[in-house]
């Protein structure tokens, strides 16, 4: 392990990106398949990238695990009693309304995030950074809730991801989203089928 460690400090990364790499990986890949357990190795992964992120000056995305932590908590609750009548919860739609709502304050999220960002030391693509950080946030609270098109949005910000990752030089990282790309279209389709199943 040892060996393992030094070899990938070597080549610009670490054991750490790695173990948050595999958790964040299995976690996504459970969530595809409406799996619970993927909200408990989410908490792992979130509490992994929170130091990584520190130490790579990634500070939007740094702030962004602790939310994570919560919304895990929270979708672990819902999906097992956000159903009607305290059941599990099944795949809907997002309607309208909600989406204006997001859109709103997502706006105003990216905003504030970019620029408190921006000042703090050693800071890294601050507007970008909040940009993925917003939509990443809608994306989770979405899947919380079982709605269908957070995969839409999660494929959107995993593309942006991967570039950003490359540019900070968090190979395995950018690897991992590039990773996390293929499983959030697998999990729209996977999720869409389950939607016209239930409305069936």
């Amino acid at each position: 392990m040892t060996f393992l460690c030094a070899w990938l400090t070597a080549h610009g990364t670490s054991c750490l990106e790695l173990v948050a790499v595999l958790f964040g990986i299995v976690s996504v890949f459970l969530s595809v398949r409406e799996n619970i357990w993927s909200w408990p190795t989410a908490l792992v992964n979130v509490a992994l990238y929170f130091a990584l992120f520190f130490r790579s000056g990634l500070y939007s995305d740094m702030g962004l695990q602790v939310v994570y932590f919560a919304l895990s908590v929270y979708g672990w609750y819902e999906w097992l009693y956000g159903g009607a009548g305290r059941t599990t919860l099944r795949v809907t739609r997002v309607p309208a309304r909600v989406w204006a709502i997001c859109a709103v304050i997502g706006v105003a999220l990216w905003a504030t995030l970019g620029k408190l960002t921006s000042h703090l030391p050693g800071v890294a693509l601050p507007y970008v950074d909040a940009a993925t950080t917003t939509v990443s946030l809608i994306a989770q609270w979405m899947m919380t809730r079982k709605l269908l098109e957070n995969w839409t949005l999660w494929i959107i910000v995993d593309v942006v991801y991967v570039g950003m990752f490359i540019f900070k030089g968090l190979y395995l990282t950018a690897g991992n989203y590039a990773v996390y790309l293929v499983l959030a279209i697998m999990g729209h389709v996977a999720w869409k089928r389950s939607l016209n199943r239930g409305a069936a």
